[in-house]
This record gives C-alpha cells, sequence and structure tokens, in this order.
C-alpha cells in the first residue's frame, strides 16, 4: 500500500509525462503538429520533472540536516541507484539487443551510458537520446549531496548556500548565452523550437540546463530554513497558482514564438524563467490553500507513480509503431490510433514498473529504509512527502 499522496504534485507529474508523450508523439509517430500548442511545448515536460526532482531530492537530503541528522551518502546514494539503474539498464539492453528497430544514426559507447556521460557530445537523432536528462538528474544525485556534505563539514553559513545556487543559475544562463555568439563553436548551426544556433551539445549539456534543478532545491531550502516565511507562502496558494500560471505561459509562449530577433534572450534566459515558472507551481502544489493542492485527477496519482518507467519505455514503443503505421499507410493522427499508441507507450511503462522498478523498490526498502527522525510534526510531514514522491522521481 502506498502512503497517502499529495495530489498537488501527482498533477503536476502527471502532466509532465503527457506533454512528453504528445511531444514524442508528434516527432516519431505522426510526424505532425497533432497536438497543436500543446504539442509544440511538449518538451517542458522534462524542464517539469527537472523542477521537481530538486525539491523532492533537495527536501530528502535538507529536512534530515535541519532536524540534526547525520547526512549518509552511502544510504542516499544506495538508495538512488536502486531507484533509477533496475529500469534504466533493462531499456538500455533492448537498444542494444535490437539495434536495427531501434538504433538512432549513431551511438554513443557503452561506458557512456554505463557511467551517465552520454549527453556529452550526444547529438539529435542517435540513440536512446531521451536518457540525456536521466544523465543530469544522476550528476545532480553525485553532485548536490557531496556539496551538502561539504558546506556541514565547513560550517558554512546558509548565505552561502544561497549564493552558490543563484550564481549556478546565473552560470546556466550564461553558458547558453554564449551559444549565440558568433566566435561560439555552436553558433549558427542546429534548431530549438525553429530558431538558429542552438546546438545539440548546448541543447543536451549538463551546464546548459542543470540550473533548472535549482529552484526546486530553492524550494527546499525554504521549507527547511526559512520555515516562517515558508509558512507564510503556504497561505497564499491560490495567488501563487495564478502566479505560476501566468508566468509558466509567459515564458512558454516566448520561447516559442516566431520572432527570431531575440534568440540569445529568450534561450539565454527562458530555461531558467521556465524553470522558476514551474517551481511556483510546485509551492502552489505544496499549499493547502490552492485548488491545485485539493483536485485529485482520476488516474494522475498512478500514471505519476509510473511516470519514470513510461519516460524510458514510450519512445522505443512509439519508434515501431510509428514505423508499422506507415508501413500499413494508417492515419497517425485519426484519434483512435492517438489514444491506442499513447495507451501502448504507458501500458509497456506499466509493465516495467511491476516487473522491474517494484521488485527493487522492495529490496531497497528492506536493506536501505529511509531514517528521517521525526522530531516534530514538520518532520513527519517531510517524512511523508519523502516516502511517497522519492519513490516517483528520477527522469
Amino acid at each position: 500500500m502506498h502512503p497517502k499522496r499529495l495530489n498537488g504534485l501527482d498533477t503536476l507529474r502527471a502532466m509532465a509525462i503527457l506533454l512528453v508523450l504528445m511531444s514524442h508523439y508528434s516527432g516519431f509517430v505522426s510526424k505532425h503538429q497533432t497536438f497543436g500548442f500543446v504539442g509544440d511545448i511538449g518538451w517542458a515536460g522534462v524542464d517539469l520533472f527537472f523542477v521537481l526532482s530538486g525539491y523532492l531530492i533537495g527536501n530528502q537530503i535538507m529536512s534530515g540536516i535541519a532536524n540534526g541528522e547525520p547526512l549518509s551518502l552511502k544510504n542516499f546514494f544506495a538508495r538512488r541507484l536502486l531507484r533509477t539503474l533496475p529500469n534504466y539498464y533493462v531499456v538500455l539492453a533492448a537498444y542494444f539487443i535490437f539495434p536495427a528497430a531501434l538504433s538512432g544514426r549513431s551511438t554513443s559507447s557503452l561506458w557512456q551510458f554505463l557511467t551517465f556521460t552520454q549527453n556529452i557530445g550526444l547529438e539529435y537523432g542517435q540513440t536512446f537520446t531521451h536518457s540525456w536528462s536521466l544523465c543530469i538528474e544522476e550528476q545532480f544525485y553525485l553532485i548536490l549531496p557531496l556539496i551538502s556534505l561539504v558546506l556541514l563539514r565547513l560550517k558554512s553559513p546558509l548565505w552561502l548556500a544561497w549564493g552558490l545556487l543563484i550564481a549556478a543559475i546565473g552560470g546556466g544562463m550564461l553558458f547558453r548565452g554564449m551559444a549565440f555568439l558568433p566566435a561560439h563553436p555552436a553558433g549558427g548551426t542546429g534548431f530549438l523550437h525553429g530558431h538558429p544556433a542552438f546546438d545539440a551539445q548546448v541543447y543536451y549539456s549538463t551546464f546548459g540546463r542543470f540550473d533548472e534543478l535549482l529552484p526546486g532545491v530553492a524550494i527546499a531550502m525554504l521549507k527547511n530554513f526559512h520555515t516562517g516565511f515558508y509558512d507564510r507562502l503556504m497561505r497564499h496558494g491560490q495567488a501563487l497558482l495564478i502566479t505560476g500560471l501566468l508566468a509558466t505561459c509567459g515564458v512558454l509562449y516566448c520561447i516559442n514564438s516566431d520572432d527570431t530577433n531575440k534568440p540569445l534572450i529568450v534561450n539565454a534566459l527562458g530555461f531558467s524563467l521556465l524553470a522558476i515558472s514551474f517551481a511556483i507551481l510546485t509551492l502552489a502544489a505544496l499549499s493547502p490553500n490552492s485548488y491545485l493542492h485539493r483536485l485529485r485527477l482520476p488516474g494522475a496519482a498512478q500514471l505519476a507513480l509510473w511516470s519514470y518507467a513510461v519516460y524510458l519505455v514510450h519512445k522505443p514503443v512509439f519508434m515501431l509503431i510509428g514505423a508499422e503505421l506507415t508501413k500499413q499507410h494508417i492515419d497517425a493522427n485519426a484519434p483512435l490510433t492517438i489514444m491506442s499508441v499513447t495507451a501502448a507507450g504507458i501500458f509497456g511503462g506499466w509493465l516495467l514498473y511491476r516487473l522491474v522498478e517494484t521488485p527493487f523498490m522492495q529490496i531497497r526498502a528492506r536493506w536501505f529504509p529511509s531514517k528521517t527522525r521525526q522530531t516534530s510534526n514538520r518532520a513527519k510531514k517531510d517524512e511523508e512527502d519523502n516516502r511517497t514522491y522519492l519513490n516517483t522521481s528520477g527522469l
């Protein structure tokens, strides 16, 4: 039995995977703008996953620190690896066992896949490209606890942690902005949403996207180290929801705008601003006063729970079915076809969740149980949040 879930986070996570499904359906099945504007912004589902992971992992680490518990790297890494590796390696094996059916125009070295470094130098159209986001998350899982441990050992003031976080977000903006300079190797090559000069090596790069995890970390810092301010924010859930929706729509409109006169500003700042907008929505999802927190959408909890497995499986399923639809001259834009193919992608993820993920999560619970000490009402709340949602993070 799963612990009580938070409806708002379930809704956001379900929305994220649905956006990804629509984007990849248009790209690999219909090869057409099947879902209109919503399909155009489907890529943003990964950005939403980044923000949610930043909060969930950050909260797991910082709630323990705030409660005076030692940070156990062994326990943290073991729990993360048992969460992410089994599903990933099963899908990776399928790509290498059936290369003719699933591979792209080129494939990264196996050692890069095994070490989660294939996003370095990754190009559009290569094998298993959607693993790029998992690479960034795995690298984040490594770096955040190490930095946290160093700051703890040095007994650094809290303002230094905030300074590092803000500087890192600025660094991500700077990295993307430099891609538009004429002297940059990526200048004038590649496309992103119709804009030239955004190379795949920037889009997939850790340095170009890691900053999107940090607004989620900022929420965790507010929740655990600035409790008074965080509690005041939680009393304004509806305002957070409206602000987050307006900000998200505005940023997405600017990024997808046909105005190519400002690609430097839009793409250098856009991804960070989108992550901040999603972070505001995440705050709304955590606030008991928000409709996003109260609303329980049918199926959202299940889709959120399966989302990691669905993310890994759906693309190869889409590619195989899409090729067959083309051979049989079946209209991929027909409503029944859309529902059937999407259901097949979700069903494949559910199978992976049931057959691989669930057994390993049971092993994790036995070997490396969560050790959050419940010393206060807030600690109890953090423990519930962590047990519920760390099982669904890890894109």
